[in-house]
């Protein structure tokens, strides 16, 4: 599997340095050992204005480094085609659906259908990792990735209304609930990847 590329970005690297310098400093005047490799992550992260490296790795955009050579010789083996889907295979609800995104797989707007805006939010359900907690800003976070209109409290609360994102009742932890899409929305899902490829 390729390694996941996290980009890291600052918009003053003389305040970035100071901040860091900051941190190494108290590290060193409280006798403190030189920072771990997760620690060293963590210290950039804040110096950078972000919570942790969860946090930024949660706020930016994730890319695939290129596959290695190892990489492309196992899906040579594996031989599995991308998969097609046939229009003619989708419900009328799932076209619409589809029609709701951009070619990057973005939500552009919410739809007024029900049935559609449910739909939609499947696609936004993958995006979360499974056995993993989520404060609200880091959903917050990647729902920002994934729509276009601005407004991830609306997106967020829909995702625990229909039980495909679950939370504590003071909204201080989320979790992606273990959920299973019906014949229908596992057509769509199928059509939405292939199509925000």
């Amino acid at each position: 599997m390729p390694k996941l590329l996290v980009p890291f970005a600052t918009p003053d690297l003389s305040s970035l340095a100071k901040s860091l310098k900051g941190y190494l400093d108290e590290r060193h005047n409280a006798g403190k050992a030189l920072p771990s490799h997760v620690e060293l992550l963590n210290l950039l992260a804040r110096a950078a204005g972000h919570r942790n490296y969860q946090a930024l790795k949660a706020a930016a955009p994730v890319a695939h480094a290129a596959p290695t050579t190892t990489d492309v010789r196992a899906a040579r083996r594996s031989r599995v085609a991308p998969e097609q889907v046939d229009a003619r295979e989708l419900s009328a609800t799932a076209r619409k659906t589809l029609m709701q995104f951009d070619a990057q797989g973005r939500l552009v707007r919410l739809p007024n259908k029900l049935s559609v805006q449910q739909m939609a939010c499947w696609a936004l359900w993958t995006q979360f990792a499974a056995n993993r907690d989520y404060t609200e800003k880091e959903v917050n976070a990647i729902l920002n990735l994934h729509h276009k209109f601005g407004d991830p409290a609306t997106l967020r609360r829909e995702l625990v209304n229909m039980k495909l994102l679950g939370r504590e009742c003071d909204c201080s932890r989320y979790w992606k609930e273990p959920r299973r899409p019906d014949e229908e929305t596992r057509r769509f899902l199928r059509a939405w990847r292939a199509g925000s490829r």
